[in-house]
């Protein structure tokens, strides 16, 4: 798979080894006096190592690469002691890897390994964060019937001969307008290749389930990211993600697709809030979908 996987020079390295516990995945050793990468499998792709190599012979690149498995890290590590699991449970946490983190704390269940009682704390912490539904930590339920994005319709009869005509027209082979993979923004490297200089569409997680020609109107020609403004967590990366993508990435245009739910306005907020932390303002589409999927406004800002 195509994804960013470390890179070191040899012509710079000079095996001083300070990369080496900073990588708590354990992908790097110092052989024949060099750093060397042991396994793709065990590089995650974030960097820690990169800003403790003094000779900055580590960067990141896009290459070929096995998927890196978090299963086989933890196989790795859990001899090494709890100090060494903490701190690659910390690295994933500073780093919003809830899958991973999931992953991870799932292995030592399953294991019977147990923590330091202050360790045990930690984690308890960890595991919180990886599993709380996003956006219910404070709760709030005022106004009588809640949000009106939670409002349940049921479109089913309405459907159904669209439904039908779909199924007839064998539509299963319509191809996808799809360019990258992956496309949620907390999993999106914002210097990948397909986001330079591209046109960006940044969708709300409900407008494709709810746009039935979403792949062919909105998607085609564009890079993708898909967020959802009220229930993700650590949106300010998302803004810092964004800043990097319309700064340094060069993006062309942003297209945000949202609904008409007041919570999906959050969306646009936070394109606004990168292009002022980038210091350029690039053409900015606004689309607003009803929930049956018509377009209800769009406009340029």
């Amino acid at each position: 798979m195509l994804r960013q996987i470390i890179r070191i020079d040899e012509e710079k390295c000079d095996g001083c080894g300070l990369c080496i516990p900073n990588c708590h995945e354990g992908a790097l050793q110092v052989i024949d006096g060099k750093a060397r990468l042991v396994s793709d499998l065990f590089c995650d792709g974030l960097g820690a190592c990169i800003g403790h190599c003094p000779q900055g012979a580590i960067t990141m690149e896009e290459r070929e690469a096995e998927p890196y498995s978090e299963r086989k890290v933890m196989e790795g590590i859990v001899g090494q002691g709890s100090n060494t699991v903490m701190a690659h449970l910390q690295h994933l946490r500073d780093h919003n890897e809830t899958g991973y983190l999931n992953e991870a704390l799932q292995f030592l269940e399953q294991h019977q390994i147990k923590l330091s009682a202050g360790e045990e704390e930690a984690s308890h912490v960890a595991h919180h964060h990886a599993h709380v539904p996003h956006g219910h930590v404070h709760v709030s339920h005022h106004h009588g019937g809640g949000c009106p994005g939670s409002l349940a319709m049921d479109f089913r009869e309405d459907r159904m001969a669209v439904t039908s005509s779909l199924s007839k027209a064998n539509d299963i082979n319509t191809p996808s307008a799809l360019q990258q993979w992956p496309v949620q923004l907390h999993l999106l490297n914002p210097m990948a290749g397909y986001l330079q200089g591209s046109d960006l569409l940044l969708a709300s997680d409900c407008s494709a389930f709810t746009a039935g020609n979403f792949h062919g109107r909105f998607l085609k020609g564009k890079s993708l990211a898909i967020a959802c403004p009220k229930l993700d967590h650590g949106k300010e990366s998302y803004v810092q993600k964004l800043a990097i993508m319309i700064r340094d990435a060069g993006l062309n245009t942003v297209t945000v697709l949202m609904m008409e739910v007041p919570c999906c306005g959050g969306l646009l907020q936070l394109v606004e809030m990168a292009m002022e932390q980038a210091g350029r303002k690039i053409p900015v589409m606004k689309i607003i979908l009803g929930i049956r999927g018509e377009v209800l406004s769009e406009d340029w800002l």
